[in-house]
């Protein structure tokens, strides 16, 4: 009991936060959080069929994973982490978006992906779901977002369970285990500290 009642008061305390912490002011910004490197240009297709890329996150704090929909592991996890912070972030509005890169393009088509995305209840004009050429996958994966991606013996890729955070700029701003409990509400304070970050910016 006494277990039960901490996690629900550390989830009222993100959510909290997350609202919250927009309108104070930092004292600096916390380590984990420093830019990490500039995401590159990249143009994917999502579920939808439509293109989209960086210039459409251009403004946004966006949250992104990887994926495939066939994956028996580690995803359907991660994607029940993205579905609960994609319920968490809808007071956000458009300030804040999801994105699941799928890692096993050649399966993974738009309407695939439309079906798995349903599942999850996903809004796309919010949580957005990409594919493309294998190369271009493996650019923004690898290169783009500094995660390893490869095959495992039957074939299957092997991925990232990190869920990475990038801020309004464009830049790379941490990561948290998509396999940790936790990682939602940690996501969320660490959401809350770009948004209080960028409030600071603002004459």
């Amino acid at each position: 009991l006494g277990w039960a009642i901490a996690f629900l008061g550390a989830v009222t305390l993100a959510a909290f936060a997350f609202t919250s912490l927009k309108g104070t002011h930092p004292a600096r910004i916390a380590a984990h959080l420093e830019p990490i490197s500039k995401v590159p240009e990249f143009e994917l297709t999502d579920q939808t069929g439509k293109p989209y890329g960086l210039a459409d996150l251009n403004g946004k704090i966006w949250v992104g994973s990887f994926i495939f929909t066939r994956c028996q592991g580690p995803c359907p996890v991660i994607s029940s982490r993205m579905a609960e912070l994609n319920k968490k972030v809808e007071r956000a509005g458009e300030g804040v978006e999801l994105v699941s890169f799928s890692v096993d393009p050649e399966f993974d088509r738009p309407e695939v992906l439309a079906a798995y995305s349903a599942k999850l209840g996903a809004d796309p004009a919010r949580w957005k779901f990409l594919t493309g050429s294998k190369e271009d996958i493996e650019a923004i994966v690898v290169k783009g977002l500094l995660q390893p991606l490869a095959k495992e013996p039957d074939g299957t890729p092997a991925h990232s369970t990190r869920i990475v955070l990038v801020d309004r700029e464009g830049r790379l701003r941490g990561y948290q285990d998509g396999l940790d409990p936790e990682s939602v509400q940690k996501l969320l304070m660490d959401i809350g500290d770009l948004m209080r970050e960028d409030s600071t910016k603002k004459p």
